[in-house]
């Protein structure tokens, strides 16, 4: 009977060691093909991509070989190897780089956002940098006047009121003005090419951060942006500028700029990275309400808050509103100055509390569609504290009906579908310019 239950117990124990034995080892299993799916997902092969501004020294130089060169830049006027357009130029004898006119920022973007922009010399290459976001937002002639071809190369965001595309309205408009061709050198849609969202322009809210009637979302490069400023005659009905665009090669509408082996460069000093650029869209609608959009944080666009705000009936709010591929999180933080950023953010000095955003899912993610629920959350859990800065908030929409639907307590989902006709046409009129 013993020996039966020492056979019994050896069999127990040898089975329940090959049982764990087992477990382990699929568990192991499990970890390794996490590890790898990770590595591989964070080590994925960039695909090669050619930009305008690499294709402009290797393919097209004869546009500017012997003539006098005015550039439209800034710190993202980057090639491919990371050098900047505007160095590399001032050291080619066979061109003069004989002016840089500088967009909201700077052309080294050294300037924080809203800061008026002054003439100055660019204290690397000791050329005239002509400010086109100070007393003047378009080119004049006298800036022009020894300009044989004006160069655009800038970094845009995918967004109506980043401030870069209205820059490259009057760009454009300036060199048919004075007779001179313009030369765009195209770059990615960093949050892709595919996706267009939000309320068309009205024209009573036209201005800097409204220069055409564009949806919030434009789902195009700068180069298509600049033949559609053209082609539907917004630069002037009698204006046909002698435009070319030295388009990308191995872009695809549907990617993001993590897939190309391109560095990021920040297209300007509060936006650091991809997310915060995919985000921007949508959250940047809160500058235009009493309500911090993160500035004077090291997240902006990311970070959003206010001293009334309690973060778990926010949080709670959103989460109650469906809104995909997004994760909040609760957070306190006190907006402060930072250096080349943020100067004199709302509620400096003072403690904030509010959400911290990530983008868990960019796919399914829809910017606008988050501010709006965003700011109808806002409008409802605190009707007597949140406010509209009414002109600012109008400008950034490009219709007063949407805030004027948020005051009336309108379904975030119901104002979203009174722009859908409007958003179909822009549509038609989209695909004429696309150029991939």
């Amino acid at each position: 009977m013993a020996k039966l239950f020492g056979h019994s117990f050896y069999f127990l124990i040898l089975f329940s060691t090959q049982f764990i034995m087992k477990k382990i080892l699929f568990l192991l299993c499990g970890i390794m093909l996490i590890v790898i799916n990770g590595y591989s997902q964070n080590h994925q092969k960039k695909e090669k991509l050619t930009i305008g501004a690499d294709r402009l020294l290797s393919e097209y130089f004869n546009l500017i070989k012997g003539k006098r060169i005015g550039l439209v830049t800034n710190e993202s006027g980057i090639l491919s190897n990371g050098t900047p357009l505007v160095d590399t130029l001032a050291n080619i004898h066979d061109v003069k780089l004989v002016a840089l006119f500088g967009p909201e920022h700077g052309v080294r973007s050294d300037n924080p956002a809203g800061k008026s922009v002054d003439n100055s010399v660019d204290s690397k290459t000791g050329i005239k940098v002509y400010s086109l976001y100070g007393k003047n937002k378009k080119p004049t002639p006298e800036m022009l006047k020894n300009v044989d071809v004006l160069v655009y190369d800038i970094q845009d965001v995918g967004a109506r009121f980043y401030t870069f595309i209205s820059t490259l309205f009057y760009v454009v408009q300036a060199g048919d003005e004075n007779h001179i061709p313009i030369i765009v050198l195209d770059r990615p849609n960093p949050i892709n090419g595919i996706n267009v969202e939000g309320p068309i322009r009205k024209e009573d809210e036209a201005s800097f951060v409204g220069i055409a009637p564009l949806p919030i979302v434009t789902g195009m490069t700068i180069g298509e942006l600049a033949k559609l400023y053209a082609g539907e005659h917004y630069i002037g009905k009698n204006l046909t500028p002698n435009l070319t665009i030295i388009k990308m090669k191995n872009w695809k509408r549907n990617s993001y700029l993590d897939q190309y082996s391109l560095p990021w460069i920040n297209p300007s000093p509060n936006i650091p990275d991809l997310e915060t650029a995919i985000v921007y869209p949508g959250t940047c609608l809160i500058e235009g309400t009493n309500v911090s959009e993160g500035r004077g944080t090291l997240h902006p666009f990311l970070t959003i808050g206010a001293p009334f705000i309690n973060s778990d009936s926010l949080i709670k709010k959103l989460v109650d509103l469906k809104i995909p591929g997004v994760n909040l999180k609760p957070i306190s933080y006190i907006p402060i100055d930072i250096p080349k950023m943020a100067t004199d953010p709302k509620y400096k000095g003072q403690n904030c509390n509010g959400i911290s955003i990530h983008i868990i899912d960019r796919e399914k993610f829809r910017t606008v569609d988050f501010g709006i629920k965003l700011i109808c959350a806002l409008h409802s859990l605190y009707p007597d504290k949140f406010k509209f800065r009414d002109a600012g908030f109008d400008r950034l929409s490009g219709d007063k009906s949407v805030r004027e639907n948020i005051l009336a307590g309108i379904s975030p989902n119901k104002i979203e579908r009174s722009w859908n006709k409007e958003l179909k046409d822009f549509l038609k009129v989209r695909k004429k310019y696309l150029l991939y």
